[in-house]
């Protein structure tokens, strides 16, 4: 029986001290810095949290959510996709990461906790974060887009995306890796999208990439391939558009039907005929997280680690 492609059961990281983070925005050409003090962003931070948790149980989707820890600081801990990853058999992968201050997020001891506690089974946990002595990263399902249906495994090779460590992913886990180059213009500059899901999100039936983005035309072609023979309607953005994060979109299960999850920046620069292709599998759920986005870098799609871990 072939996987499902997404899942109703989210894990979300509420946060404790969310903040810009230097360490990260060294190669995050996303991220945008300011003046404001930690309380304020933090307040509004979790207002921005709380809403979008609110919208996705209004429409069914299962959210666990876990408090962050004050100590130790750890500005991006709403991201929790980029250090753990659930995969339908019971197995849990944990991540190596490439700044210092996001490998304290990784605490599975309390999240395995509570994932078992509401009867989630867990199998096995495969750690590559030893990788981080030898300054190689691969992060989470930042790096890796998932298509569990097919068993394809999609990544953009970057500072934070180590070719060698993803194609050992795909073999531990069973996918076919699909590994290609992805950049954006920074300052007149083409420098590399630091992670592969801010350019392409992939649904059961559709995906939406950034084509532009994917300079060398071979690779193009070959990414374009991959998601046709896996009968997938290519939906294209723009990098006007990536740079809005409409690339950072995640489809999760509701009430009787999967939604788009997205952040409102990501839905107002759609297009209508974007937005009728995706309308025409499934209802889009736009979420406000303008301060998020801003300060992290990251926008809907990092903020929801899928749990896809079978029950007891």
């Amino acid at each position: 029986m072939k996987n499902k492609q997404y899942t109703s059961t989210i894990l979300m990281v509420e946060p404790t001290a969310f903040y810009y983070n230097p360490e990260t925005a060294v190669n995050n050409y996303f991220q945008t810095e300011t003046t404001a003090s930690q309380e304020e962003i933090q307040q509004e931070a979790l207002q921005e949290f709380t809403g979008m948790v609110s919208s996705l149980r209004s429409k069914g989707v299962n959210v666990i959510t876990i408090k962050d820890t004050p100590k130790p600081h750890t500005p991006d801990s709403i991201f929790p996709n980029n250090w753990i990853s659930f995969h339908e058999e019971g197995t849990v992968v944990l991540y190596p990461m490439f700044a210092k201050n996001r490998r304290d997020e990784r605490r599975e001891e309390d999240v395995l906790g509570v994932l078992e506690e509401k009867s989630f089974f867990i199998h096995d946990i495969i750690d590559f974060s030893s990788a981080e002595e030898d300054e190689v990263y691969l992060e989470g399902t930042g790096s890796i887009i998932l298509d569990r249906e097919y068993e394809l495994a999609y990544a953009c090779t970057s500072k934070r995306t180590d070719e060698e460590l993803f194609v050992e992913f795909c073999e531990e886990l069973e996918y076919t890796p699909v590994i290609f180059h992805a950049n954006q213009t920074v300052n007149g500059e083409r420098k590399p999208i630091y992670h592969t899901n801010v350019m392409m999100c992939i649904a059961d039936k559709y995906a939406v990439i950034c084509l532009d983005s994917i300079d060398d035309k071979k690779e193009k072609k070959m990414v374009c391939d991959y998601l046709l023979e896996s009968e997938k309607e290519i939906i294209a953005i723009t990098e006007a558009q990536m740079h809005q994060f409409a690339g950072n979109m995640l489809q999760v299960g509701g009430l009787g039907q999967p939604y788009l999850v997205m952040s409102q920046t990501a839905y107002d620069s759609l297009t209508e005929d974007q937005i009728k292709k995706i309308e025409n599998y499934n209802p889009i759920l736009p979420v406000k997280i303008d301060l998020i986005e801003k300060l992290g870098g990251g926008s809907a799609r990092c903020m929801m680690a899928e749990v896809f871990l079978p029950k007891k």
